[in-house]
Protein backbone atom coordinates (compact mmCIF):
# COMPACT_ATOMS: atom_id res chain seq x y z
CA UNK A 1 0.00 0.00 0.00
CA UNK A 2 2.77 2.39 -0.97
CA UNK A 3 1.77 6.05 -0.86
CA UNK A 4 1.61 8.23 -3.97
CA UNK A 5 4.53 10.37 -2.83
CA UNK A 6 6.65 7.75 -1.09
CA UNK A 7 9.44 7.68 -3.67
CA UNK A 8 9.47 11.33 -4.73
CA UNK A 9 12.96 12.77 -4.97
CA UNK A 10 13.99 16.08 -3.43
CA UNK A 11 13.12 19.19 -5.40
CA UNK A 12 15.76 21.85 -5.94
CA UNK A 13 15.91 24.20 -2.95
CA UNK A 14 14.17 27.53 -3.29
CA UNK A 15 13.39 30.43 -0.97
CA UNK A 16 10.03 28.78 -0.42
CA UNK A 17 11.60 25.77 1.29
CA UNK A 18 11.31 27.07 4.84
CA UNK A 19 9.16 25.12 7.28
CA UNK A 20 8.04 25.44 10.88
CA UNK A 21 7.19 22.26 12.78
CA UNK A 22 5.18 22.58 16.00
CA UNK A 23 6.14 19.88 18.48
CA UNK A 24 9.32 17.80 18.71
CA UNK A 25 7.66 14.54 19.65
CA UNK A 26 8.05 11.47 17.49
CA UNK A 27 5.84 12.75 14.65
CA UNK A 28 7.27 16.27 14.70
CA UNK A 29 10.80 14.92 14.60
CA UNK A 30 9.79 12.69 11.69
CA UNK A 31 8.47 15.72 9.79
CA UNK A 32 11.67 17.65 10.45
CA UNK A 33 13.74 14.64 9.36
CA UNK A 34 11.81 14.16 6.12
CA UNK A 35 11.87 17.83 5.14
CA UNK A 36 15.54 18.37 5.99
CA UNK A 37 16.41 15.26 3.98
CA UNK A 38 14.81 17.01 0.99
CA UNK A 39 16.80 20.22 1.51
CA UNK A 40 14.30 22.29 3.52
CA UNK A 41 15.32 24.66 6.30
CA UNK A 42 13.32 23.69 9.37
CA UNK A 43 12.52 25.50 12.60
CA UNK A 44 11.33 22.95 15.18
CA UNK A 45 9.48 24.45 18.16
CA UNK A 46 9.13 22.38 21.34
CA UNK A 47 7.64 23.39 24.69
CA UNK A 48 9.32 20.69 26.83
CA UNK A 49 12.96 20.71 27.89
CA UNK A 50 15.84 19.07 26.07
CA UNK A 51 16.82 15.47 26.82
CA UNK A 52 19.53 14.97 29.46
CA UNK A 53 23.07 14.01 28.61
CA UNK A 54 23.83 10.32 28.47
CA UNK A 55 22.24 7.26 26.94
CA UNK A 56 18.76 5.72 26.86
CA UNK A 57 18.65 4.83 30.55
CA UNK A 58 19.48 8.41 31.56
CA UNK A 59 16.73 9.67 29.27
CA UNK A 60 14.23 7.16 30.62
CA UNK A 61 14.96 8.28 34.18
CA UNK A 62 15.26 12.01 33.66
CA UNK A 63 13.65 13.29 30.46
CA UNK A 64 10.49 15.18 31.39
CA UNK A 65 7.93 15.07 28.58
CA UNK A 66 4.71 16.60 29.90
CA UNK A 67 3.44 16.97 26.36
CA UNK A 68 3.70 13.22 25.64
CA UNK A 69 1.50 11.32 28.08
CA UNK A 70 2.32 7.98 26.44
CA UNK A 71 6.12 8.48 26.54
CA UNK A 72 6.73 5.70 29.07
CA UNK A 73 4.02 3.31 27.98
CA UNK A 74 4.62 0.27 25.81
CA UNK A 75 5.01 0.87 22.09
CA UNK A 76 5.03 -1.17 18.91
CA UNK A 77 7.03 0.20 15.98
CA UNK A 78 5.45 -1.50 13.00
CA UNK A 79 7.00 -2.85 9.83
CA UNK A 80 5.73 0.10 7.79
CA UNK A 81 7.86 2.42 9.92
CA UNK A 82 10.81 0.02 9.95
CA UNK A 83 10.74 -0.28 6.15
CA UNK A 84 10.69 3.51 5.77
CA UNK A 85 13.77 3.74 7.97
CA UNK A 86 15.51 0.97 6.03
CA UNK A 87 14.71 2.39 2.60
CA UNK A 88 14.94 6.16 3.17
CA UNK A 89 16.79 6.86 6.43
CA UNK A 90 19.43 4.11 6.82
CA UNK A 91 21.72 6.37 8.84
CA UNK A 92 19.01 6.89 11.43
CA UNK A 93 18.33 3.16 11.57
CA UNK A 94 22.04 2.56 12.14
CA UNK A 95 21.96 5.07 15.02
CA UNK A 96 19.03 3.21 16.54
CA UNK A 97 20.85 -0.10 16.38
CA UNK A 98 23.93 1.48 17.96
CA UNK A 99 21.75 2.68 20.86
CA UNK A 100 20.56 -0.88 21.53
CA UNK A 101 17.32 -0.96 19.54
CA UNK A 102 16.57 -4.37 18.09
CA UNK A 103 15.12 -5.45 14.76
CA UNK A 104 12.81 -8.42 15.28
CA UNK A 105 12.20 -10.65 12.26
CA UNK A 106 8.94 -12.21 11.14
CA UNK A 107 10.10 -15.52 12.58
CA UNK A 108 10.55 -13.95 16.03
CA UNK A 109 6.77 -13.65 16.36
CA UNK A 110 5.80 -17.08 15.09
CA UNK A 111 4.09 -19.57 17.44
CA UNK A 112 6.07 -22.77 18.08
CA UNK A 113 3.91 -24.81 15.68
CA UNK A 114 4.76 -22.58 12.72
CA UNK A 115 8.34 -21.95 13.76
CA UNK A 116 9.26 -25.65 13.61
CA UNK A 117 8.74 -25.85 9.82
CA UNK A 118 9.31 -22.21 8.91
CA UNK A 119 11.02 -21.52 5.58
CA UNK A 120 11.74 -17.81 4.92
CA UNK A 121 10.56 -16.15 1.71
CA UNK A 122 11.78 -12.76 0.40
CA UNK A 123 8.63 -10.86 1.40
CA UNK A 124 9.22 -11.79 5.04
CA UNK A 125 11.97 -9.17 5.09
CA UNK A 126 9.24 -6.52 4.95
CA UNK A 127 7.70 -7.90 8.16
CA UNK A 128 10.64 -7.06 10.42
CA UNK A 129 10.08 -4.35 13.02
CA UNK A 130 11.95 -2.21 15.53
CA UNK A 131 11.78 -3.24 19.18
CA UNK A 132 12.57 -0.46 21.65
CA UNK A 133 11.36 1.77 24.43
CA UNK A 134 9.66 4.90 23.10
CA UNK A 135 12.12 7.03 25.07
CA UNK A 136 15.12 5.37 23.41
CA UNK A 137 13.77 5.76 19.89
CA UNK A 138 12.78 9.38 20.44
CA UNK A 139 16.16 10.22 21.98
CA UNK A 140 18.04 8.79 18.98
CA UNK A 141 15.69 10.49 16.51
CA UNK A 142 16.03 13.80 18.35
CA UNK A 143 19.83 13.76 18.28
CA UNK A 144 19.93 12.65 14.66
CA UNK A 145 17.59 15.46 13.58
CA UNK A 146 19.42 18.08 15.65
CA UNK A 147 22.64 17.32 13.74
CA UNK A 148 21.07 17.80 10.29
CA UNK A 149 21.93 20.77 8.09
CA UNK A 150 19.37 23.55 8.05
CA UNK A 151 17.82 22.47 11.37
CA UNK A 152 17.03 24.82 14.26
CA UNK A 153 15.35 23.60 17.45
CA UNK A 154 13.72 26.14 19.77
CA UNK A 155 13.50 24.50 23.18
CA UNK A 156 11.15 25.49 25.99
CA UNK A 157 9.03 27.59 23.63
CA UNK A 158 5.26 27.45 23.25
CA UNK A 159 3.30 28.25 20.12
CA UNK A 160 0.39 30.47 21.15
CA UNK A 161 -1.28 31.08 17.80
CA UNK A 162 -1.11 31.13 14.03
CA UNK A 163 -0.39 34.05 11.72
CA UNK A 164 -2.65 34.49 8.69
CA UNK A 165 -2.40 36.34 5.39
CA UNK A 166 -4.95 39.18 5.71
CA UNK A 167 -5.09 39.64 1.93
CA UNK A 168 -5.91 36.02 1.08
CA UNK A 169 -9.43 35.10 -0.02
CA UNK A 170 -8.94 31.60 1.42
CA UNK A 171 -7.63 31.10 4.96
CA UNK A 172 -3.85 30.96 4.54
CA UNK A 173 -1.34 30.45 7.35
CA UNK A 174 1.95 32.32 7.11
CA UNK A 175 3.59 31.67 10.46
CA UNK A 176 3.28 31.25 14.22
CA UNK A 177 3.35 33.29 17.41
CA UNK A 178 5.71 31.93 20.06
CA UNK A 179 6.34 32.61 23.75
CA UNK A 180 9.38 31.54 25.75
CA UNK A 181 13.10 31.75 25.30
CA UNK A 182 13.63 35.29 23.97
CA UNK A 183 10.07 36.31 24.85
CA UNK A 184 7.17 36.80 22.46
CA UNK A 185 8.20 36.32 18.84
CA UNK A 186 6.73 35.73 15.41
CA UNK A 187 8.15 33.37 12.82
CA UNK A 188 7.14 33.05 9.18
CA UNK A 189 7.50 30.14 6.75
CA UNK A 190 5.91 28.80 3.59
CA UNK A 191 4.91 25.56 5.33
CA UNK A 192 3.56 25.10 8.87
CA UNK A 193 3.23 21.56 10.24
CA UNK A 194 1.34 21.04 13.50
CA UNK A 195 2.63 17.88 15.19
CA UNK A 196 1.64 18.90 18.72
CA UNK A 197 -0.23 15.63 19.29
CA UNK A 198 -3.37 15.25 21.39
CA UNK A 199 -2.76 18.69 22.85
CA UNK A 200 -2.83 20.44 19.48
CA UNK A 201 -4.66 23.79 19.56
CA UNK A 202 -5.35 23.64 15.83
CA UNK A 203 -9.14 23.61 16.12
CA UNK A 204 -9.20 26.64 18.42
CA UNK A 205 -6.66 28.57 16.34
CA UNK A 206 -8.57 27.99 13.12
CA UNK A 207 -11.91 28.78 14.75
CA UNK A 208 -10.47 32.12 15.89
CA UNK A 209 -9.82 32.81 12.21
CA UNK A 210 -13.41 31.92 11.36
CA UNK A 211 -12.75 28.36 10.19
CA UNK A 212 -14.59 25.46 11.81
CA UNK A 213 -13.12 21.97 11.53
CA UNK A 214 -15.54 19.06 11.80
CA UNK A 215 -14.58 16.20 14.05
CA UNK A 216 -15.90 12.70 14.70
CA UNK A 217 -15.07 10.93 17.93
CA UNK A 218 -15.55 7.54 19.54
CA UNK A 219 -14.69 6.14 22.98
CA UNK A 220 -11.70 3.85 23.40
CA UNK A 221 -13.29 2.52 26.58
CA UNK A 222 -10.03 1.42 28.15
CA UNK A 223 -7.40 2.42 30.73
CA UNK A 224 -3.73 1.49 30.37
CA UNK A 225 -1.22 0.45 33.02
CA UNK A 226 2.44 -0.10 32.11
CA UNK A 227 5.46 -1.17 34.11
CA UNK A 228 9.02 -1.56 32.87
CA UNK A 229 11.43 -4.37 33.76
CA UNK A 230 15.01 -5.32 32.99
CA UNK A 231 16.47 -8.80 32.67
CA UNK A 232 18.92 -9.63 35.40
CA UNK A 233 22.60 -9.81 34.37
CA UNK A 234 23.41 -12.97 32.43
CA UNK A 235 19.77 -14.02 31.96
CA UNK A 236 17.89 -14.32 28.69
CA UNK A 237 14.28 -13.75 27.69
CA UNK A 238 12.00 -16.73 28.37
CA UNK A 239 11.69 -19.13 25.42
CA UNK A 240 8.47 -18.99 23.38
CA UNK A 241 5.82 -21.48 24.46
CA UNK A 242 2.19 -22.21 23.59
CA UNK A 243 1.20 -19.71 26.28
CA UNK A 244 0.84 -16.35 24.47
CA UNK A 245 2.49 -13.21 25.81
CA UNK A 246 -0.33 -11.10 24.31
CA UNK A 247 -4.00 -11.80 24.94
CA UNK A 248 -7.53 -10.57 25.55
CA UNK A 249 -9.59 -11.92 28.45
CA UNK A 250 -12.36 -9.37 27.70
CA UNK A 251 -12.13 -7.94 31.23
CA UNK A 252 -8.35 -7.55 30.82
CA UNK A 253 -5.97 -7.21 27.87
CA UNK A 254 -2.28 -7.83 28.35
CA UNK A 255 0.99 -7.79 26.44
CA UNK A 256 4.73 -8.16 26.88
CA UNK A 257 6.75 -5.71 24.78
CA UNK A 258 10.40 -6.53 24.19
CA UNK A 259 12.61 -3.45 24.12
CA UNK A 260 16.23 -2.32 24.02
CA UNK A 261 19.25 -3.05 26.19
CA UNK A 262 17.67 -5.91 28.14
CA UNK A 263 14.51 -3.95 28.98
CA UNK A 264 10.93 -4.95 28.36
CA UNK A 265 7.58 -3.56 29.44
CA UNK A 266 4.34 -5.11 30.51
CA UNK A 267 1.01 -3.44 29.79
CA UNK A 268 -2.31 -4.34 31.37
CA UNK A 269 -5.35 -2.66 29.82
CA UNK A 270 -8.64 -2.63 31.68
CA UNK A 271 -12.09 -1.58 30.40
CA UNK A 272 -13.26 1.66 31.97
CA UNK A 273 -16.19 -0.12 33.60
CA UNK A 274 -13.75 -2.33 35.55
CA UNK A 275 -12.95 0.50 37.95
CA UNK A 276 -12.22 -1.79 40.91
CA UNK A 277 -9.71 -3.88 38.99
CA UNK A 278 -8.14 -0.77 37.49
CA UNK A 279 -7.70 0.84 40.89
CA UNK A 280 -5.96 -2.29 42.13
CA UNK A 281 -3.57 -2.53 39.18
CA UNK A 282 -2.29 0.99 39.84
CA UNK A 283 -0.34 -0.46 42.76
CA UNK A 284 2.96 -2.20 41.84
CA UNK A 285 2.39 -5.22 44.07
CA UNK A 286 -1.06 -5.84 42.61
CA UNK A 287 0.23 -5.26 39.08
CA UNK A 288 2.82 -7.99 39.59
CA UNK A 289 0.25 -10.32 41.16
CA UNK A 290 -1.90 -10.04 38.02
CA UNK A 291 1.14 -10.77 35.85
CA UNK A 292 1.91 -13.86 37.90
CA UNK A 293 -1.57 -15.22 37.14
CA UNK A 294 -1.06 -15.00 33.35
CA UNK A 295 0.85 -18.12 32.16
CA UNK A 296 2.49 -16.42 29.18
CA UNK A 297 3.59 -13.41 31.23
CA UNK A 298 4.66 -14.93 34.55
CA UNK A 299 8.08 -16.18 33.31
CA UNK A 300 8.94 -12.64 32.21
CA UNK A 301 8.06 -10.78 35.39
CA UNK A 302 9.33 -13.48 37.77
CA UNK A 303 11.67 -11.70 40.17
CA UNK A 304 14.35 -14.35 39.66
CA UNK A 305 14.57 -13.42 35.97
CA UNK A 306 13.88 -9.68 35.85
CA UNK A 307 13.84 -6.61 38.03
CA UNK A 308 11.09 -3.98 38.05
CA UNK A 309 12.57 -0.68 36.88
CA UNK A 310 9.63 1.71 37.14
CA UNK A 311 6.43 2.60 38.85
CA UNK A 312 3.11 1.70 37.22
CA UNK A 313 2.32 4.36 34.62
CA UNK A 314 -1.37 5.04 33.98
CA UNK A 315 -3.12 6.51 30.94
CA UNK A 316 -6.87 6.97 30.67
CA UNK A 317 -9.52 9.30 29.29
CA UNK A 318 -8.81 8.04 25.79
CA UNK A 319 -11.00 8.75 22.77
CA UNK A 320 -10.48 8.23 19.07
CA UNK A 321 -11.00 11.17 16.74
CA UNK A 322 -10.77 12.05 13.07
CA UNK A 323 -10.60 15.73 12.15
CA UNK A 324 -11.65 16.94 8.70
CA UNK A 325 -9.19 19.58 7.52
CA UNK A 326 -10.59 19.14 4.02
CA UNK A 327 -14.33 19.23 3.25
CA UNK A 328 -15.91 18.99 -0.20
CA UNK A 329 -12.54 19.56 -1.84
CA UNK A 330 -11.89 22.75 0.16
CA UNK A 331 -9.01 22.92 2.68
CA UNK A 332 -9.63 24.46 6.10
CA UNK A 333 -6.40 26.43 5.68
CA UNK A 334 -3.59 26.59 3.16
CA UNK A 335 0.06 25.98 4.02
CA UNK A 336 -0.98 24.42 7.36
CA UNK A 337 -0.99 20.66 7.94
CA UNK A 338 -1.94 18.87 11.13
CA UNK A 339 -0.38 15.41 11.38
CA UNK A 340 -0.21 12.68 14.00
CA UNK A 341 -2.58 12.59 16.95
CA UNK A 342 -3.72 16.15 16.34
CA UNK A 343 -5.37 15.01 13.11
CA UNK A 344 -6.30 11.42 13.80
CA UNK A 345 -6.05 9.63 17.12
CA UNK A 346 -6.96 6.04 17.97
CA UNK A 347 -6.73 3.59 20.81
CA UNK A 348 -3.00 3.00 21.59
CA UNK A 349 -3.87 -0.68 22.03
CA UNK A 350 -3.26 -1.24 18.31
CA UNK A 351 0.23 0.25 18.36
CA UNK A 352 -0.19 2.34 15.23
CA UNK A 353 0.33 5.88 16.55
CA UNK A 354 4.07 6.33 15.99
CA UNK A 355 4.11 4.41 12.73
CA UNK A 356 1.13 6.35 11.34
CA UNK A 357 2.60 9.68 12.40
CA UNK A 358 5.97 8.91 10.84
CA UNK A 359 4.26 7.78 7.63
CA UNK A 360 2.19 10.97 7.42
CA UNK A 361 5.31 13.08 7.93
CA UNK A 362 7.28 11.23 5.28
CA UNK A 363 4.52 11.34 2.68
CA UNK A 364 3.72 15.00 3.38
CA UNK A 365 7.35 15.93 2.74
CA UNK A 366 7.16 14.07 -0.57
CA UNK A 367 3.97 15.88 -1.51
CA UNK A 368 5.56 19.25 -0.79
CA UNK A 369 8.56 18.28 -2.91
CA UNK A 370 6.26 17.33 -5.78
CA UNK A 371 4.11 20.46 -5.78
CA UNK A 372 4.49 24.06 -4.62
CA UNK A 373 0.78 24.75 -5.17
CA UNK A 374 -0.93 25.09 -1.76
CA UNK A 375 -4.27 23.75 -3.05
CA UNK A 376 -2.68 20.74 -4.70
CA UNK A 377 -0.65 19.98 -1.58
CA UNK A 378 -3.81 20.02 0.56
CA UNK A 379 -5.68 17.80 -1.87
CA UNK A 380 -2.84 15.27 -2.16
CA UNK A 381 -2.41 15.14 1.60
CA UNK A 382 -6.12 14.54 2.17
CA UNK A 383 -6.12 11.81 -0.50
CA UNK A 384 -3.16 10.17 1.23
CA UNK A 385 -4.84 10.30 4.63
CA UNK A 386 -8.00 8.67 3.30
CA UNK A 387 -6.12 5.88 1.51
CA UNK A 388 -3.26 5.22 3.94
CA UNK A 389 -4.74 5.95 7.37
CA UNK A 390 -8.55 5.86 7.23
CA UNK A 391 -8.97 2.08 6.73
CA UNK A 392 -7.03 1.42 9.93
CA UNK A 393 -8.92 4.10 11.85
CA UNK A 394 -12.30 2.66 10.87
CA UNK A 395 -11.26 -0.85 11.85
CA UNK A 396 -9.90 0.27 15.23
CA UNK A 397 -13.05 2.23 16.10
CA UNK A 398 -15.17 -0.79 15.19
CA UNK A 399 -13.05 -3.12 17.31
CA UNK A 400 -13.20 -0.70 20.25
CA UNK A 401 -17.00 -0.72 20.10
CA UNK A 402 -17.01 -4.51 20.11
CA UNK A 403 -14.60 -4.62 23.04
CA UNK A 404 -16.75 -2.23 25.06
CA UNK A 405 -19.78 -4.48 24.51
CA UNK A 406 -17.84 -7.64 25.39
CA UNK A 407 -16.40 -6.08 28.54
CA UNK A 408 -19.87 -5.10 29.70
CA UNK A 409 -21.16 -8.61 29.01
CA UNK A 410 -18.23 -10.17 30.86
CA UNK A 411 -18.88 -7.98 33.89
CA UNK A 412 -22.68 -8.32 33.98
CA UNK A 413 -22.91 -11.95 32.96
CA UNK A 414 -26.27 -11.40 31.25
CA UNK A 415 -25.19 -11.03 27.64
CA UNK A 416 -27.26 -12.91 25.06
CA UNK A 417 -25.43 -12.63 21.72
CA UNK A 418 -27.43 -12.46 18.53
CA UNK A 419 -26.85 -14.62 15.47
CA UNK A 420 -24.35 -12.23 13.91
CA UNK A 421 -22.32 -12.00 17.11
CA UNK A 422 -22.27 -15.80 17.46
CA UNK A 423 -21.14 -16.25 13.85
CA UNK A 424 -18.40 -13.65 14.28
CA UNK A 425 -17.18 -15.35 17.44
CA UNK A 426 -17.19 -18.72 15.65
CA UNK A 427 -15.25 -17.32 12.69
CA UNK A 428 -12.63 -15.79 14.97
CA UNK A 429 -12.18 -18.61 17.45
CA UNK A 430 -12.66 -21.63 15.17
CA UNK A 431 -11.30 -20.14 11.96
CA UNK A 432 -8.86 -17.25 12.16
CA UNK A 433 -7.20 -18.25 15.44
CA UNK A 434 -6.26 -21.85 14.53
CA UNK A 435 -5.50 -20.91 10.90
CA UNK A 436 -3.09 -18.14 11.94
CA UNK A 437 -1.27 -20.62 14.20
CA UNK A 438 -1.23 -23.47 11.70
CA UNK A 439 -0.95 -21.91 8.23
CA UNK A 440 2.02 -19.68 7.47
CA UNK A 441 0.27 -18.03 4.50
CA UNK A 442 -2.62 -16.96 6.71
CA UNK A 443 -0.20 -15.60 9.29
CA UNK A 444 1.70 -13.61 6.65
CA UNK A 445 -1.50 -12.13 5.22
CA UNK A 446 -2.82 -11.07 8.63
CA UNK A 447 0.53 -9.59 9.64
CA UNK A 448 0.71 -7.47 6.49
CA UNK A 449 -2.53 -5.79 7.53
CA UNK A 450 -1.47 -5.45 11.17
CA UNK A 451 1.83 -3.83 10.20
CA UNK A 452 0.14 -1.29 7.89
CA UNK A 453 1.73 -2.71 4.74
CA UNK A 454 -1.69 -2.99 3.12
CA UNK A 455 -5.36 -2.36 3.81
CA UNK A 456 -6.28 -4.57 6.79
CA UNK A 457 -9.42 -5.80 4.99
CA UNK A 458 -7.48 -7.30 2.07
CA UNK A 459 -6.45 -10.52 3.80
CA UNK A 460 -10.03 -11.72 4.32
CA UNK A 461 -10.98 -10.57 0.81
CA UNK A 462 -8.36 -12.85 -0.72
CA UNK A 463 -10.20 -16.04 -1.88
CA UNK A 464 -7.19 -18.24 -1.07
CA UNK A 465 -6.81 -16.90 2.46
CA UNK A 466 -10.54 -17.12 3.09
CA UNK A 467 -10.53 -20.73 1.83
CA UNK A 468 -7.59 -21.63 4.07
CA UNK A 469 -9.39 -20.20 7.11
CA UNK A 470 -12.58 -22.03 6.14
CA UNK A 471 -10.69 -25.30 5.96
CA UNK A 472 -9.75 -24.95 9.62
CA UNK A 473 -13.35 -24.21 10.52
CA UNK A 474 -14.44 -27.44 8.85
CA UNK A 475 -11.82 -29.44 10.77
CA UNK A 476 -13.73 -28.85 13.98
CA UNK A 477 -12.64 -27.77 17.43
CA UNK A 478 -11.32 -31.18 18.46
CA UNK A 479 -8.77 -31.34 15.63
CA UNK A 480 -7.94 -27.68 16.08
CA UNK A 481 -7.41 -27.98 19.83
CA UNK A 482 -3.57 -27.96 19.64
CA UNK A 483 -3.76 -24.76 17.53
CA UNK A 484 -6.41 -23.00 19.56
CA UNK A 485 -3.92 -23.13 22.38
CA UNK A 486 -3.90 -23.29 26.13
CA UNK A 487 -5.93 -20.98 28.39
CA UNK A 488 -4.32 -17.54 28.43
CA UNK A 489 -5.42 -16.68 31.95
CA UNK A 490 -8.17 -17.01 34.56
CA UNK A 491 -11.71 -15.88 33.86
CA UNK A 492 -12.96 -12.72 35.50
CA UNK A 493 -14.49 -14.29 38.60
CA UNK A 494 -11.37 -16.37 39.26
CA UNK A 495 -9.07 -13.37 38.80
CA UNK A 496 -11.13 -11.19 41.12
CA UNK A 497 -11.28 -13.94 43.69
CA UNK A 498 -7.53 -14.57 43.64
CA UNK A 499 -6.85 -10.85 43.95
CA UNK A 500 -9.37 -10.49 46.75
CA UNK A 501 -11.37 -7.89 44.87
CA UNK A 502 -14.95 -8.30 46.06
CA UNK A 503 -17.04 -5.52 47.57
CA UNK A 504 -16.08 -4.22 51.00
CA UNK A 505 -13.23 -6.68 51.21
CA UNK A 506 -11.67 -5.20 48.07
CA UNK A 507 -12.06 -1.66 49.37
CA UNK A 508 -10.32 -2.64 52.58
CA UNK A 509 -7.41 -4.15 50.65
CA UNK A 510 -6.97 -1.04 48.55
CA UNK A 511 -7.17 1.28 51.56
CA UNK A 512 -4.44 -0.81 53.17
CA UNK A 513 -2.33 -0.73 49.98
CA UNK A 514 -2.67 3.02 49.67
Amino acid sequence: MAGPAEHIQAAQETDQQKAIVIGAGFTGLAAALALASLGWRVKLIERDGAPPEGGPDAAFAGWSRHGVAQMRHSHVFLSRLTNLLRDHYPGLLADMRAAGCRILDFRDGLPPGLLADYVPVPEDEDLSFVSSRRVTLELVLRRHVAAMAGMEILQGCRVTGLLFDPQATVCSVTGVEVEGGAGAQQFHASLIIDAAGRGSRSLAWLEKAGVKVDEETAPAGIVYFTRHYRLRPGLQEPPRTDHPTVGDLFYLKFGVFRADNGWFSMTLAVPQIEAELGEAIRHPEMFDRVCALLPGVAPWTDASRSQAMSQVFTMGGLRSHWRYFMRDGKPAALNYFVIGDGAVCSNPLYGRGCSAGFLQAHLLAGICAKSANPFERALLFDTMMRSEIRPFYDLMVKEDAQSIRRASAERNGDYQPGLRARLTKYFLEDGIRPASRGDIKVMRALMRGFHMLENPALALQDPEIFWRIGRYMLRGRKRNAPLIGLPIGPDRSAMMERLGLHGARARGIMEHSA
